[in-house]
């Protein structure tokens, strides 16, 4: 019949072809819009109606603690990330394929490895009779054991171990769309290895700093495992409160407050990494 089309309507009032995603949206609502609707509701309902779980949770200098505490865990674990895995996927970009795919495999095999159990191995190694601290001694290094277990620094290497592969597998690919000519021009002009480090490598492997940067940050935000086991009453973070608040306090008001706090600074920096990285793209610096 001619002049008739065939072209799918659109779907309650959706453009065309929008109906082959309500099921994925549908998803989307049921499993993450839901439960953080929920968890609203119930931060400014329970035990009554009102913003007091809020007030106490920004008013009392022990959860105020807690909060300054878990943004410094996670940007020290951050940062230590990035300089422990710049040089590794900086390695895996300019090694040979054969031997870059073993040692890739091996890192993206230690992602597979149960997590408690490899928090209770740092446990064994870090604490004061441990390995490194029974090497260390033994090397003539040290004459006491470090404290290294139930601190800031036993929750740092121990995340940071964690994090590592998030951290390499985005830098890796930035590096090695990277033109090793340009690196070599640098060098022909006259540009020492700091200064073609500075002025190209480093510019050039700023999308993949940001991205691996911005994921490491915001699982260091809500990491509850690690910290728990290696770190410290002192050391506590914002995860491990709101287990405590809600399992031992039954105070479910509190509790979702805090992680609405938290899922509220996660989106709020994923927010301002897209617009940086919008800014960039549109100055041409990507």
């Amino acid at each position: 019949m001619q002049g008739i089309s065939f072209r799918r309507s659109s779907v309650a009032g959706l453009p065309a072809g929008s109906g082959s995603a309500l099921p994925a949206l549908l998803l989307v609502g049921l499993f993450f819009i839901m439960p953080v609707v929920a968890l609203l509701l119930r931060s400014v309902t329970d035990p009554e109606p009102g913003l007091q779980n809020y007030a106490t949770l920004f008013g009392s200098g022990t959860y105020v603690r807690v909060f300054l505490n878990t943004f410094l865990v996670a940007s020290v674990v951050t940062a230590v990330t990035i300089l422990v895995a710049f040089p590794v996927a900086w390695m895996l970009a300019i090694m040979p394929p054969a031997m870059g795919s073993i040692v890739f495999g091996s890192i993206v095999l230690s992602m597979w490895t149960n997590l408690l159990t490899r928090t209770y191995a740092w446990m064994v190694l870090l604490q004061r009779t441990g390995v490194i601290n029974r090497a260390l001694m033994g090397l003539g290094i040290i004459h006491e054991p470090l404290p290294l277990i139930n601190n800031l620094a036993g929750v740092t290497i121990g995340m940071v171990y964690i994090m590592l592969p998030f951290m390499i597998l985005p830098l890796v690919g930035t590096l090695r769309a990277i033109d090793p000519m340009t690196l070599r021009a640098a060098a022909l002009c006259g540009a020492s290895p700091f200064e073609a480090f500075r002025r190209i490598l480093l510019p050039l492997s700023l999308p993949g700093v940001a991205a691996g940067g911005l994921m490491v940050f915001v699982m260091s935000l809500g990491y509850f495992v690690t910290p728990a086991l290696l770190g410290g009453t002192s050391n506590m973070m914002l995860a491990e409160m709101i287990a405590q608040t809600v399992q031992s306090l039954l105070n479910w008001g509190l509790g979702s407050a805090a992680a609405f706090v938290l899922l509220v600074v996660t989106m709020a920096l994923y927010a301002i990494q897209l617009r940086l990285v919008g800014a960039r793209r549109a100055g041409g610096g990507i």
